[in-house]
């Protein structure tokens, strides 16, 4: 018989987001065209009611004979990733009207990848797992090519399709081979299971399925291209809600799964960190777009996430929360900050055009350097103390060569970084800006303020971090 109320506290905003995603599915099939500008609320206020529940069921449990088991530590991952998830809306539906592809089908999409974030964050089995993953991306494959009409989307659409079939099919095969050699899908039975070469292997394809999902190196390659070509509301998307949990999805498993070898691991996570800070950092630095720029920040940044996995649960689990936490704030009103760049032409996404921000729009020109000087980890901001309990962490594990090149990379990736702030404030005006949405301002402005409050009360956002890493340190 069914628990329902055990099934609520384990897994009540995925409950909530698949009941109204099929809500909105029967609403868009009734009302046609009619719910195509109501279903922008309505899914914005779904993923936030989604964050609530997850707020109110905190502390987490245990349902469906322990396929799935939550949490504070994914519990604080859900409840970031839907609220981010829910801003990227907000901000989306003046986008597409203008480009005239306003539909429900966009937000409905949204809530069901939200779903798929959910599941993989409250798996407690492989099997669940996989089904979290493959909700999330098949969502997320569409989201990519939403414009159908462009070339640019389509083609991202494409890659995103083709790389994200290779790497969850390698996923599968990892997964495949863990359960062969362990005998059981269940987290807890894997970790108790006695280390194997098959095991082994099959832990390195997981772990090079989950790389690809984080788009850690070497398996960045669709990254750049994906956030360049898809619609830039998409590439909000993707570069908040999704990253966050991919990336305490990919901490969870190691730390869960196999946290007991993590002496076979480390290195494999080391490596991967090094690599996605050095090529984010130093491929940004030809960039000439944009988005494709903020697709190798965000290579980059994944890299210093995951010097906070190579240091284990102990040392790295509350450095990661409080690090992605920034780091998704961040990249959101970054993201939000290209939305409210539009001429008669189109979307400005050439960092050339940016010349003169701070003479057109004073404004946007201070929030968004502030954004930038955050994301880059520079003081006083809060994106500086986030990579600084990262590097702590790192150097408290003992990883030395980790910390020397994140700080490496860090001061490289201040080429592109100091680019953008010196094109805004310096650079001649180029020509002006047509008026922007409500909503847009208003992500922009609070993604500011947060990194800006947060620099104050950074101990306060930390505290809860740690807090919430003792669901699986304790």
């Amino acid at each position: 018989m069914l628990d329902f109320t055990a099934m609520t506290l384990a897994i009540g905003p995925e409950l909530w987001l698949a009941a109204t995603g099929l809500i909105g599915v029967l609403l868009g099939a009734l009302l046609k065209d009619n719910f195509n500008g109501l279903s922008f609320k309505f899914g914005a206020l779904v993923l936030f009611a989604a964050a609530g529940i997850a707020a109110v069921t905190y502390q987490g449990g245990e349902a469906f004979n322990g396929l799935v088991e939550t949490n504070t530590f994914v519990n604080f991952a859900k409840i970031v990733s839907f609220i981010v998830g829910g801003l990227a809306l907000v901000m989306s539906e003046g986008f597409l009207k203008r480009h005239e592809t306003a539909r429900y089908e966009y937000a409905l999409l949204t809530i069901f990848a939200a779903l798929g974030m959910g599941i993989i964050l409250s798996a407690a089995n492989l099997m669940t797992l996989y089904m979290g993953i493959e909700t999330l991306s098949l969502s997320s494959y569409v989201l990519a090519a939403f414009h159908r009409d462009s070339a640019r989307s389509s083609e991202a659409g494409l890659k995103y399709v083709i790389l994200g079939s290779l790497a969850s099919g390698m996923l599968l095969y990892g997964a495949s081979l863990v359960y062969g050699f362990s005998g059981t899908t269940f987290y807890a039975g894997i970790a108790a299971a006695e280390p194997s070469v098959g095991l082994m292997f099959g832990m390195v394809l997981m772990i090079v399925g989950l790389a690809f999902k984080v788009s850690a190196a070497p398996m960045h390659v669709w990254t750049p291209d994906v956030y360049e070509g898809a619609p830039t509301p998409v590439g909000a998307f993707f570069g908040a809600a999704p990253k966050m949990a991919a990336m305490v999805v990919f901490a969870n498993v190691m730390f869960q799964v196999f946290g007991d070898s993590i002496d076979q691991w480390q290195l494999i996570i080391t490596i991967i960190a090094g690599l996605s800070m050095l090529i984010g950092a130093f491929g940004g630095l030809t960039q000439t777009n944009i988005k494709r720029l903020l697709g190798y920040s965000s290579i980059a940044n994944v890299g210093y996430a995951l010097v906070a996995v190579a240091a284990g649960k102990e040392l790295g689990a509350g450095p990661l929360l409080t690090f992605m936490t920034l780091y998704v704030v961040s990249s959101l009103g970054l993201f939000a900050a290209v939305l409210a760049m539009r001429r008669q032409g189109g979307m400005v996404e050439g960092i050339s055009e940016l010349g003169g921000l701070m003479n057109k729009r004073p404004w946007l020109a201070i929030a968004l350097s502030i954004l930038i000087w955050s994301v880059a980890g520079l003081p006083p901001f809060g994106g500086f103390l986030g990579k600084w309990v990262v590097l702590e962490a790192g150097v408290s594990a003992g990883l030395y060569p980790l910390a020397i090149i994140l700080v490496i990379a860090s001061v490289v990736s201040l080429g592109y970084y100091l680019r953008l702030i010196k094109i805004m404030w310096f650079d001649e005006p180029t020509e002006r800006f047509e008026a922007i949405d409500g909503s847009v301002t208003l992500v922009v402005l609070a993604s500011s303020l947060f990194v800006i409050v947060f620099m104050v009360f950074f101990v306060l956002l930390s505290g809860w971090a740690t807090q919430a890493a003792l669901g699986i340190t304790a």
